[in-house]
């Protein structure tokens, strides 16, 4: 943009969709910009802690498809935030989807080491029928409504035949190692269990290229390099939002009136919102006056937001190969196929699925991140620590059969009672479709002849093809500012007949 631009713009909250937003805008010469943020840390859900000598994610942990595609990557490795060996052309090129190839220890709760070969008739039919899954509306007139419903059906009729030969105990194995995957499944969606995700909704959802990684020094690296280029006094922290006030018809400067819960009234040309989707869920009715319209409630209402948590353990000395990567748990007690617990309270433990290895180094740090989500998540963030401990202690004596192992230290994160997110991300939950993320994105208002781009939406929850990612989070706070950059570039600020 050539000329400096002194609208007015409030962006709420400063997570990475904020941040990009007011990043593009500043860069393109926007003077007049301002981020609002609820708490007293930059980053939303993304935040980077320590367990004794080791750094940990609280929040967003993977690169998912880092590739040329992928605008996450492009950044952090410009921002030198990578390891060297994602970087190979050979690891950009690979396809995996949301499965990366990681070297697996299976352990049963009878207290069995089994062998991965054992267990890959399992693993291959889940990844078979997940990247199969139906994208129509028109198989066999939606004989299966969920994704879980489809799953289940298509592994009972498919192992009937293929593993009758088999004896009784392996096929019991086999069905709990489908159980296990069912429940990793349930934490890349945030959901409680896969009859919650829509079955066509679900291939909504785009994989981009490349073996997912990490950031070796934390994401939060992404966040303070990105806010190093941003003026200094840009972001207000501590003020939440109580209300936006839009709609002024008038063809007034300051169409919108952000009142802040301390009493505070900022007037702006235009207010980009990127709180998460549980926030909208719950304060909707009160942070928008007037009300937001019918099919924008419809979509908050349609599309799930859901919780996975972590549980990151740290233990004395290593009790899972030298070369593993990730440890599976297969509960071979379970008869159905299933996902979730009967009695949560008692058996919450159970939704763990598996434990990726975070670091197994010389220097005594051995640390494991579990993955759970659900009802079961919710139910776990409520107990005390030592509770937790106490029955991770028990779930990992039962799976290795050895009572010495005890965990030195040990860190859940709380997503779902985090009052400022009230949950992980989103997923297309039954009857969600692709209109929704649509609608999702739209500004307000919608028509008519009040000055256009009051009230503006970014977050992952509004990206149609990349929602619960970071690059989805990124790619929708860039979009928002671009559509404010193509307004002012094509029109006089206050007179503007642009659609959305």
């Amino acid at each position: 943009m050539a000329e400096n631009v002194d609208a007015k713009i409030v962006i709420i909250g400063c997570g990475i969709a904020g941040i990009a937003a007011a990043h593009r805008l500043v860069k393109s010469g926007f003077t007049n910009v301002q981020i609002l943020e609820a708490t007293g840390r930059s980053g939303g859900r993304i935040k980077t802690g320590r367990l004794g000598n080791t750094m940990i994610e609280i929040g967003a942990a993977f690169i998912h498809g880092p590739s040329e595609e992928n605008p996450v990557f492009c950044l952090a490795r410009d921002y030198n935030l990578l390891d060297p060996k994602t970087l190979t052309p050979e690891n950009q090129a690979v396809d995996v989807g949301e499965y990366p190839p990681l070297v697996p220890n299976w352990f049963t709760s009878s207290g069995q080491k089994v062998n991965p070969d054992d267990m890959n008739p399992a693993l291959d039919l889940f990844h078979v029928l997940l990247e199969n899954t139906p994208q129509s509306k028109s198989h066999k007139q939606r004989s299966w409504p969920s994704v879980g419903d489809f799953l289940r059906s298509e592994v009972r009729r498919r192992t009937a035949k293929r593993w009758k030969d088999k004896d009784k105990h392996t096929r019991q194995l086999l069905l709990g190692a489908i159980s296990t995957m069912l429940k990793e499944e349930c934490c890349s969606s945030a959901t409680h269990s896969l009859e919650d995700l829509d079955l066509v909704g679900f291939s909504m959802y785009l994989s981009i290229k490349g073996v997912d990684c990490t950031f070796p020094s934390g994401s939060e690296g992404l966040i303070s390099n990105l806010m190093s280029e941003l003026p200094a006094d840009l972001v207000s922290y501590s003020r939440p939002v109580r209300c936006v006030h839009w709609g002024c018809s008038e063809s007034g400067v300051n169409a919108v009136t952000v009142e802040c819960e301390d009493g505070e009234k900022i007037n702006a040309d235009h207010v980009i919102v990127t709180v998460s989707l549980g926030y909208l869920k719950k304060h909707h009715s009160t942070l928008f006056s007037p009300p937001l319209p019918g099919q924008k409630l419809k979509s908050i209402e349609k599309i799930g937001f859901g919780t996975c948590d972590k549980i990151h353990v740290e233990f004395e000395s290593r009790w899972w190969d030298a070369d593993c990567e990730i440890i599976y748990l297969v509960w071979d007690d379970e008869k159905d196929i299933s996902d979730h617990v009967s009695d949560i309270s008692k058996n919450w433990v159970r939704k763990i699925s598996s434990f990726n290895v975070v670091e197994s180094s010389e220097r005594g740090s051995h640390v494991l991140c579990g993955w759970i989500s659900g009802h079961e998540a919710e139910h776990m963030e409520t107990l005390p620590e030592q509770e937790v401990r106490r029955s991770i202690t028990e779930l990992i004596h039962r799976f290795t059969g050895d009572l010495t192992i005890i965990p030195k230290r040990i860190e859940c994160t709380r997503w779902f009672h985090d009052p400022w997110t009230l949950g992980s991300y989103c997923h297309p939950a039954i009857g969600c479709s692709a209109q929704n993320f649509k609608n999702m994105m739209e500004p307000l208002p919608t028509r008519g002849k009040q000055q256009p781009l009051q009230v503006m939406f970014a977050g992952e929850a509004t990206h149609p093809c990349y929602y619960s990612t970071l690059h989805g989070a990124l790619l929708s706070g860039w979009r928002e500012a671009d559509r404010l950059i193509s307004h002012y570039s094509k029109t006089s600020p206050l007179h503007s007949d642009q659609k959305s």
